[in-house]
């Protein structure tokens, strides 16, 4: 029996200020909703957004701030062709990759942290 029952939220780290170039990417361009901090966290700064299987990314503002180039996220779609063309229509730069057995792409944000969108999911095949 597990203890754990999944992921509740993915933080990912940003520099102070970082909040408008936050909603710009992850919800303008990335299309996730912002949700309300809890209001004793609202004075650290950073936005929460909700993604749409109901867990949440949170971007956190982290004193000396350096960008994540190899720890990332990886978030799902089922059309990786229109995320392609999406991130294309903005501007933001992307590399395919299908290495690990599945479509997905690499980008990084506004702060320059990795993240991945993969088409379907990894397969899971447990050790013996």
């Amino acid at each position: 029996m597990s203890l754990l029952t999944g992921i509740d939220h993915l933080l990912i780290e940003a520099p102070a200020g970082c909040e408008e170039a936050a909603r710009a990417f992850y919800g303008s361009v990335l299309g996730l909703l912002e949700v309300r901090k809890p209001a004793a966290l609202q004075k650290n700064g950073g936005a929460w957004f909700a993604l749409p299987d109901g867990r949440q990314l949170h971007i956190g503002v982290t004193p000396d701030f350096q960008p994540r180039r190899k720890g990332h996220p990886a978030f799902r779609t089922s059309d990786l062709k229109a995320v392609e063309a999406h991130l294309s229509q903005h501007g933001i730069p992307f590399r395919p990759d299908e290495e690990a057995g599945v479509p997905r792409v690499f980008l990084q944000d506004p702060w320059g942290n990795r993240l991945e969108i993969v088409q379907g999911q990894h397969e899971s095949q447990l050790l013996p």
